[in-house]
């Protein structure tokens, strides 16, 4: 089973008649505005355990929801039946909940201006091999390197290939009415070791739009083992001050929480720990973020946002001063701004890096600790204190020295982004924020 264009072609109409058809109706039942989103995907994922396959997974989804406004008042149903008869039902739900809803003076529809109009194909949909055979043979070929890589190696959480296409598809009463496709292709897995009576288990996995962008399941296995048999003989440390990496597979989250800092609900409801920067330096000034939502193939690439906004490259961070919030129209209407095409999310965020790898990051920091992984939710979006577990290695002399476990790094969020000290080029490109590792001058780290 090959997916293509032309077996979307056919659900593509389809959603589009439903979602005209919805707005329609919601006109002539009296909304004043109406906007209709619809998703849909398909496609299959395969787990295996042990060498055994253990699931075999067909999936396909697809929803449509309706947002109706009678002046400020708004209601908003969904359903996963496309017939006439359902969309016709959903529609007069949305709009008889919008009769009892309270009105609000910020709802509404973002401004026709805005909308994206003739936008250029993101190129985000690829053609792949959809068989439960060739599923079947990535996760288990995968799965059986991780197995005969290490006599270390003594169990499995599994391996499991996954490959799904559809599109995303939004109209409203201004008269857009846009979609585009898509595909994404994952393998993954997660061996167990063992050294003595102490087990540890790490993973890894292989993302990409393209099939044939995603690493070999040989190769994906052998980083997995590697990560997993590093683990062993971890120790807890004494409580001290240090500097610290965060390493490339964890990165992403310490500028995710500047994304969530910056954006619309945080901003309004004034629960950010970076309120009131717009235009004040927030992070070191060699600092710059940019984002290119129409990168081809790009995993966050969108040519509108999810309320039809026409997305457009900027500049976040320039010389570690804030030069944007990221606004709904909604929170900008709240805010008296403008909107800025980030409804549903951020695009391709790319964090500028230096010449560093990796090694050269860790001999730069000299002694101090590599965070791989974290745990808790320990984040005050308000205050910005910052206390999670963590695991990873202990450096010392520029090189590492022993795996780390039982620990807790705190700190506050404001100070840690402006003690960023560098950014390494060893950049992960499975994520919406595109950053490698990323030494922080210092964090306290409790320990024993």
């Amino acid at each position: 089973m090959i997916s293509s264009k032309e077996q979307l072609h056919q659900d593509v109409e389809r959603a589009q008649s439903a979602v005209s058809e919805a707005l329609k109706l919601a006109k002539k039942r009296g909304a004043t505005a109406a906007e209709c989103a619809l998703n849909y995907s398909r496609g299959l994922s395969v787990s295996t355990r042990m060498a055994d396959i253990e699931t075999v997974e067909f999936n396909q989804d697809g929803g449509l929801g309706i947002t109706v406004y009678r002046g400020q008042q708004k209601g908003s149903a969904s359903t996963a039946d496309l017939s006439p008869q359902a969309v016709a039902a959903t529609v007069e739900k949305a709009c008889e909940i919008a009769r009892w809803t309270e009105a609000d003076p910020y709802a509404g529809l973002a401004a026709a201006e805005l909308m994206a109009k003739d936008y250029a194909d993101p190129e985000l949909f690829y053609p792949a091999d959809q068989s439960p055979e060739f599923a079947s043979e990535q996760a288990l070929t995968c799965e059986r390197a991780m197995l005969n890589a290490d006599e270390r190696i003594v169990n499995s959480d599994g391996a499991s290939y996954a490959s799904h296409c559809g599109f995303r598809m939004y109209g409203n009463s201004h008269g857009f009415l846009g979609h585009y496709l898509s595909s994404r292709n994952s393998l993954s897995c997660m061996p167990i070791a063992k050294q003595g009576d102490r087990m540890e288990r790490d993973y890894a996995y292989t993302l990409a739009r393209k099939q044939s962008d995603l690493v070999a399941p040989e190769l994906v296995a052998k980083e997995a083992v590697e990560a997993t048999v590093a683990r062993l003989g971890a120790r807890r440390l004494a409580t001290t001050n240090a500097p610290v990496i965060f390493h490339r597979d964890i990165a992403h989250g310490l500028i995710g929480h500047l994304v969530a800092a910056i954006s619309s609900g945080n901003l309004y409801r004034k629960t950010s720990f970076l309120l009131d920067q717009l235009g004040q330096q927030v992070l070191p000034d060699s600092f710059n973020i940019f984002e290119d939502p129409m990168i081809k193939g790009g995993l966050a690439s969108t040519p509108f946002d999810h309320e039809g906004i026409a997305t457009q490259p900027r500049q976040i961070i320039r010389n570690g001063v804030l030069e944007t919030y990221l606004l709904t129209s909604y929170a900008a209407r709240r805010l008296k701004m403008e909107p800025t095409g980030h409804a549903g999310g951020i695009h391709n965020w790319l964090v500028e890096h230096g010449t560093d790898d990796f090694a050269a990051l860790c001999k730069r920091m000299g002694t101090g600790l590599v965070v791989t992984e974290l745990m808790g939710q320990g984040v005050n979006m308000v205050t910005g204190d910052y206390s999670r577990g963590a695991a990873g290695f202990w450096v010392e002399g520029g090189e590492i020295q022993f795996p780390v476990t039982e620990v807790t790094i705190a700190g506050n969020l404001k100070d840690m982004l402006r003690s960023i000290v560098a950014v390494g080029n060893d950049v992960d490109h499975r994520h919406g924020v595109q950053t490698g590792s990323i030494l922080l001058a210092q964090m306290k780290i409790a320990g024993e």
